[in-house]
């Protein structure tokens, strides 16, 4: 299907938007509505080493184990929801591995609902195995096919029982991966911003045809190997090794590209890992799924209470499947998330959202670059840059990191952000950067084409160009 862009924002105001609520709440699982009027917790994991090696102990681990603890859990602490989201480890890739969790996990979850009530649903986001080596399109005989396993992944999650569908997709990643390790922002708009958006168009149209035949909701997916590379390598206090300003500014760039899934049909929760999630939610009005201060079983970041301000889905990131002090891993952070959203709720219920949402923000918003730049105030600043060129996916990713760039350094001219030295040189040159680019989509193509030739695994034709 041909992709839908959107060019003008969801809401009239920032101040609109708050977690819990969504302009277009969507339904799907066993009563799980996201976006209608109160947060719901997704809770993500992983399986023990070992238990991949049969089909027969794979699925006992991710529904013996893993959903049941958890939705044993969920009941005996009250809450009325609960997500889980299985990202497919490589093996899932064959169905004789897949098929048996996918639908041991629909039968768990649908009889927890019969039983107790409890809403239910499972989100199955899918391996991107490609390489670019190899070939990111089917039929360009890499020798593993990767491209076609992708696609057959997607049948296989949604013809055995898949609630909603996500990936974290890999278009752009050769180009992504040397940006980060050199500094350049152009090629990360080229590589994340122009040629992953055509990967995602290709990708999710294709997911779109394939969910439509068992009706399985599209969640969406995530810049998880471009952006959240770069925010990781730029890490902490201590971290010098990436500019926390280029991380600012790759996030915003990014969501130009994560947007795509929601123009080819998907409706969101879109991927927790998205941390562009906010620019997207300002957009759309679709429901964002995000992850911060409960996901530090699996990593850190500077904007842990930042990341829940305008949530919709509220996620631990994934805790590998041992047992604690409390209970199993699973059961001890779901604990942590859900009475997370349990305040959220009571924010809601209690007429106090826009207050905790302003607190969750105000607590991050001066700790790093990329929180700031994400800040829902500021994050719909981007977004509108993204809207109004919204026709073009080149203009509208440049529009993005140039929006991001400049309220970065708008924010420390007004002494409200603290940046080093070098922080305002690398912001300064990105600025130049970007400026200079050509204004048509053609040149800017032809430029980086010829720029990047020699860029590893680098070919225009994994793109269809």
């Amino acid at each position: 299907m041909a992709a839908t862009r959107f060019t003008k924002m969801a809401y009239s105001s920032a101040d609109e938007i708050v977690f819990g609520t969504a302009k277009s709440p969507v339904s799907y699982g066993f009563g799980i509505k996201v976006g209608a009027g109160r947060v719901i917790p997704e809770l993500n994991y992983g399986p023990r080493p070992g238990t991949e090696k049969d089909p027969a102990r794979l699925k006992k681990e991710y529904v013996d184990y893993i959903s049941k603890d958890a939705l044993l859990r969920a009941v005996t602490l009250g809450f009325p929801d609960l997500q889980l989201e299985t990202e497919w480890i490589s093996q899932m890739g064959n169905k004789k591995f897949s098929t048996p969790v996918v639908e041991g996990q629909k039968e768990i979850t649908e009889k927890f609902h019969n039983e107790y009530g409890i809403c239910t649903a499972v989100r199955q986001t899918l391996p991107d195995q490609r390489e670019a080596e190899e070939g990111l399109r089917p039929g360009m005989k890499g020798k593993h096919l990767y491209p076609e396993a992708l696609f057959g992944c997607a049948e296989v999650a949604c013809e055995n029982g898949a609630d909603l569908l996500s990936c974290e997709t890999m278009g752009g990643k050769e180009l992504a991966d040397h940006a980060v390790t050199t500094g350049d922002v152009v090629a990360f708009l080229y590589g994340v911003g122009y040629l992953g958006a055509i990967d995602m168009e290709y990708v999710w149209s294709e997911f779109a045809n394939i969910a439509k035949k068992s009706k399985t909701t599209l969640g969406g997916d995530t810049n998880c190997s471009g952006a959240n590379t770069s925010m990781f390598m730029a890490g902490g206090m201590l971290d010098q090794d990436v500019q926390k300003t280029f991380s600012a500014v790759t996030r915003a760039i990014s969501a130009a590209r994560t947007i795509v899934a929601m123009e080819c049909g998907a409706t969101g929760p879109d991927k927790d890992c998205g941390y562009e999630g906010p620019i997207i939610k300002t957009i759309t009005g679709r429901p964002a799924a995000q992850e911060g201060k409960n996901c530090q079983c699996a990593h850190a970041d500077l904007q842990g209470n930042l990341m829940a301000q305008i949530c919709d889905v509220w996620s631990n990131e994934s805790v590998e499947y041992h047992p604690e002090f409390g209970g199993s891993s699973v059961q001890c952070w779901l604990g942590s998330l859900g009475y997370e959203v349990a305040l959220m709720n009571c924010a809601i219920a209690t007429g106090n959202e826009k207050t905790l949402r302003d607190l969750y923000m105000i607590t991050d918003r001066t700790r790093g670059p990329e929180g700031y730049m994400l800040a829902f105030d500021n994050a719909y600043k981007v977004g509108e840059a993204i809207a109004k060129e919204g026709k073009n996916i080149y203009l509208r990713a440049k529009a993005a990191g140039l929006t991001a760039a400049k309220v970065v350094k708008a924010g420390n001219e007004a002494k409200e952000l603290g940046l080093t030295t070098k922080q305002r040189d690398v912001l300064n040159n990105i600025i130049k950067e970007l400026e200079a680019l050509p204004a048509e989509e053609a040149k800017f193509f032809e430029y980086c084409d010829k720029k990047y030739a020699d860029v590893p695994n680098y070919t225009k034709k994994n793109y269809g160009l």
